[in-house]
């Protein structure tokens, strides 16, 4: 919160618009993309990598600072942003930590573009979700009501400052993000709020997660990847965490008990240890996958 964030804030042109790029430290490239929020998501991370590393945290098009994209908003569209954001700022290969969409987005970007992706952390990720809800679409209308409802009421709760005047409402809607809303800096949920700028492609995001089927592709994902999950995450089930782990190919999850789904500023001081550890290669290989069953690794 003490950081002037105007000294690392940089403005990158891609395909005739302006996105949002903070971009500090030196050393081996990290890249953290959001979800439906903004760079602002990764404030309790920054500092603490960029001490050994150039960490680069974006406004995708549409979110944040950055405005609207000239073509149509898709996952595709946003990791093909991302591979050129790397080659303007000289970047060849990169870990890329994504929470949320951004996890969806990060391993789209690890298929679509493997050379740029040297690690890959999902933090967790939407899209094994979203493509039962595609499936769904025309069986149970209910229940596409029910899932956009969440994802809608999740933009409200980290889009509006009424959570932040009125703690009891911020509670209540950010208990659908967090496990303990109570717990979180007033101060960080505001920063979180204020970053999020006046263009939102929340609804075009959201429908383009849900015609994209990343299933099948998840084992053309080649470099090692690590997989944070909340416990408690009531917008993405845990049980994803394991099809994650199952159906890419090099991966290893962990599971954070009484943690909702921003694990990054649920647990920064673990998170943060468990992805540096990652980067260092010092995390136990995973288990072999023999089957369904995978051994999950509880973190208090």
């Amino acid at each position: 919160m003490d950081v002037d964030w105007s000294e690392h804030q940089r403005w990158v042109s891609i395909e005739e618009r302006w996105v949002n790029v903070i971009d500090l430290g030196s050393g081996p490239p990290v890249l953290f993309i959001h979800g439906l929020a903004c760079w602002q998501s990764w404030l309790e991370n920054i500092c603490f990598f960029a001490r050994e590393h150039r960490v680069i945290a974006i406004d995708l098009p549409g979110f944040g600072a950055s405005p609207l994209p000239l073509e149509p908003i898709s996952i595709t569209g946003y990791a093909r942003v991302l591979d050129k954001i790397c080659d303007q700022l000289g970047v060849e290969r990169a870990t890329v930590v994504g929470n949320s969409m951004g996890g969806f987005i990060g391993a789209e970007l690890a298929i679509r573009f493997p050379d740029r992706v040297e690690r890959l952390c999902l933090a967790p990720a939407i899209g094994l979700n979203m493509e039962w809800v595609r499936a769904q679409r025309k069986k149970d209308l209910s229940s596409i009501i029910e899932n956009f409802l969440f994802f809608a009421l999740a933009w409200v709760a980290v889009r509006s400052d009424i959570p932040v005047r009125r703690p009891r409402l911020r509670s209540k809607l950010l208990a659908l993000i967090v496990a303990h809303p109570e717990l979180l800096p007033g101060a960080l949920i505001l920063a979180v709020v204020r970053g999020n700028g006046k263009q939102v492609a929340v609804t075009p995001a959201l429908e383009a997660m849900t015609r994209y089927p990343i299933r099948d592709r998840l084992g053309e994902i080649a470099c090692p990847t690590l997989i944070i999950w909340g416990a408690e995450d009531r917008l993405v089930p845990v049980q994803d965490a394991t099809e994650f782990e199952w159906l890419i190919p090099d991966s290893r999850k962990l599971i954070y008990e009484d943690t909702g789904h921003m694990p990054m500023l649920e647990r920064p001081e673990r998170f943060n240890a468990d992805l540096s550890a990652f980067l260092d290669e010092t995390l136990l290989p995973p288990p072999a996958k023999l089957g369904r069953r995978t051994r999950v690794t509880k973190v208090r």
